[in-house]
């Protein structure tokens, strides 16, 4: 049990139900990682939260799963090219944990696909790559702004 003392719902606006994010490609920073066992029990996947830092979704949350420690080689295959492809957008080739790519802007490829289990749609990030850069007029860096809006 926990006590909520001190709580009242008509204080607080209640969370909307979230749609998926429509497809396409966003910034976005890593913000959360951790190695996670499998369902099964015969191996271990690595947990990726992507937050969206621009435009209109900023702030949404997608995640993603590498399946690294697999029975299944091909799974492997495919989380190390996965991990690979992450790491070439962010400029870290050997990172040494994950927490050395968080916090770094990248372009993440979403897209929406229907759960065969639930039948419901879910975003899926189908690809990394390095973040555009846009050619704009100098600026004072403001030095308590984060890396990623730079």
């Amino acid at each position: 049990m926990a006590s909520l003392d001190g709580f009242n719902a008509n204080e607080v606006e209640p969370n909307a139900e979230f749609e998926p994010l429509p497809a396409g490609k966003y910034t976005a920073i890593l913000v959360e990682s951790g190695y996670k066992p499998t369902k099964a029990g015969t191996g271990h996947y690595l947990e990726l939260k992507f937050q969206i830092v621009t435009g209109e979704y900023q702030g949404r949350h997608v995640w993603a799963r590498l399946n690294l420690d697999n029975p299944n080689e091909l799974a492997v295959k495919i989380a190390r090219a996965e991990l690979s492809a992450l790491c070439r957008a962010v400029g870290v080739m050997t990172p040494k944990d994950s927490v050395e790519l968080h916090n770094l802007p990248l372009e993440i490829s979403v897209k929406v696909v229907k759960q065969k289990e639930s039948g419901d749609m879910n975003n899926e990030i189908r690809g990394y790559s390095p973040r555009a850069m846009v050619a704009a007029a100098p600026t004072a860096i403001n030095a308590s702004s984060p890396p990623w809006s730079k």
